[in-house]
């Protein structure tokens, strides 16, 4: 009796219940990495296809979230597809040895890079900036490297410092975002405000023998990078024997087919790439001068400043024939204005929409990245993001989600090459009713 009352109720809960009861007992927190959605909007992807994606429940979405910005091509665009399961016919896995379609793929980022004298490959963006770090500490001879507050470097000990602080200031010390993390990395890792020049120059000035490089993001999480800004830092490091990195895993062929470097006219030392490197799948890299980028040649194992690389998924053949299949689609014509135009449109629109119901809030973008944000003008640096409304920010983009669009609550959106008029207008119906319920809150 008891074992029929038991199939009974499970018969009536919905798809997502039934798994969510075991991800509740097998995952911590029911999440993947560091989101757990509240339960009243949680999910669970069933499907995606172009802009759109599907929970298990059969509810439909505007996808802004776009796998983190890997999606730049939407879900399951056709020569991906197609080119993904080409290659799994042929091999889903090497190691040991270079495979063909990593070489093609390898020849094609150091033509279209600009920085790109060479390039080594990696799993995922955090790796690669790790592995930056590392090259960059080898290349000078140095330990120190330094960051910008509030930057997301990836989930390494040395790059979560400083990430999620709750108070600005205190330059250049550094925050430990995690327990577990070595007392090294907050020694070694300087702190600096986003698009303060004179801070940076200070720092250099009192650290600067010890600085190995300077990483940074030309679009830290939502905040854009003064004209001026990276410019600024190119001149410092040439000044003070020092490296450039630019962290182009988020803005790498998304903010323009060159990244930021195109978007910036700015010449790095080296710059890491993931997401749209990888198309989704599991591969990234690092690109740059050759002379810096040598110093992993497994040629040079045992000789003095050789640079450890390793990984079981360098290279995999699978996410270098999505990546290229990627590429070939986002070097067409036209393929950039559009994006761009449809953030323009939707950010205007959106801020038409915000103003009509004394929301005090402004669509922020830069290229196709683009957020809400309860402010009243663009951010210059993290302090300005501390000093906003995150509460209303997230309280905003939960009634969003239960519109039909997929936004993490307090967290920078991108649009992909495939968004459409029919999504504008539905992601503005959605807005528009999303602020009435915010206002009546």
């Amino acid at each position: 009796m008891a074992q029929n009352q038991a199939k009974a109720e499970r018969a009536l809960q919905s798809n997502s219940q039934r798994l969510f009861e075991i991800a509740d007992t097998a995952l911590p927190g029911a999440g993947l990495g560091s989101y757990s959605l509240a339960r009243d909007i949680r999910l669970i992807y069933s499907h995606g296809k172009g802009s759109r994606m599907w929970d298990v429940d059969g509810n439909e979405y505007i996808d802004y979230v776009g796998g983190a910005g890997a999606l730049i091509l939407g879900h399951s665009h056709p020569a991906v597809v197609k080119a993904a399961q080409e290659q799994i016919a042929r091999g889903a896995h090497m190691f040991g040895s270079l495979n063909d379609v990593a070489v093609t793929l390898a020849e094609r980022l150091v033509q279209d890079i600009p920085c790109a004298e060479k390039i080594a490959y990696a799993t995922t963006g955090s790796e690669a900036t790790a592995y930056a770090m590392r090259l960059a500490r080898a290349y000078t001879g140095k330990e120190k490297i330094l960051k910008f507050e509030g930057a997301y470097h990836g989930n390494h000990d040395y790059a979560i410092v400083s990430t999620f602080p709750k108070q600005t200031g205190d330059y250049p010390h550094g925050i430990a975002d995690s327990f577990g993390q070595p007392a090294a990395t907050t020694s070694t890792i300087l702190i600096a405000p986003y698009n303060d020049l004179e801070a940076v120059e200070k720092i250099v000035n009192e650290h600067g023998r010890d600085i190995a490089a300077i990483i940074v993001e030309a679009v830290q999480r939502i905040i854009p990078a003064r004209p001026e800004f990276l410019q600024g830092l190119r001149k410092i490091c040439d000044q003070n024997d020092i490296l450039l990195v630019i962290d182009e895993v988020v803005t790498g062929f998304r903010l323009s087919y060159g990244g930021a470097q195109t978007w910036y006219d700015v010449n790095p030392d080296l710059a890491t790439y993931g997401k749209v490197v990888g198309a989704g799948g599991p591969l990234s890299c690092i690109a740059g001068r050759a002379d810096i980028i040598d110093l992993c040649d497994p040629n040079y194992k045992g000789q003095d400043g050789y640079t450890y690389f390793n990984g079981t998924l360098h290279g995999n053949p699978v996410a270098a024939a999505a990546t290229l299949a990627m590429l070939n689609e986002l070097s067409k014509p036209g393929t950039y204005d559009h994006m761009n135009q449809y953030a323009d449109d939707l950010c205007n629109e959106s801020q038409a929409v915000l103003d009509r119901h004394s929301v005090p809030a402004i669509a922020q973008k830069t290229g196709s990245l683009w957020q809400i944000l309860f402010m009243e003008k663009t951010p210059v640096n993290h302090a300005d993001i501390l000093a906003s409304d995150q509460v209303a920010m997230r309280r905003l983009d939960t009634e969003l989600m239960k519109q039909g669009q997929y936004v993490l609550p307090g967290v920078r959106r991108f649009v992909s090459a495939v968004n459409t008029d029919k999504d504008l207008e539905d992601t503005l119906k959605g807005l528009d009713t999303a602020c009435r319920v915010f206002n009546k809150k």
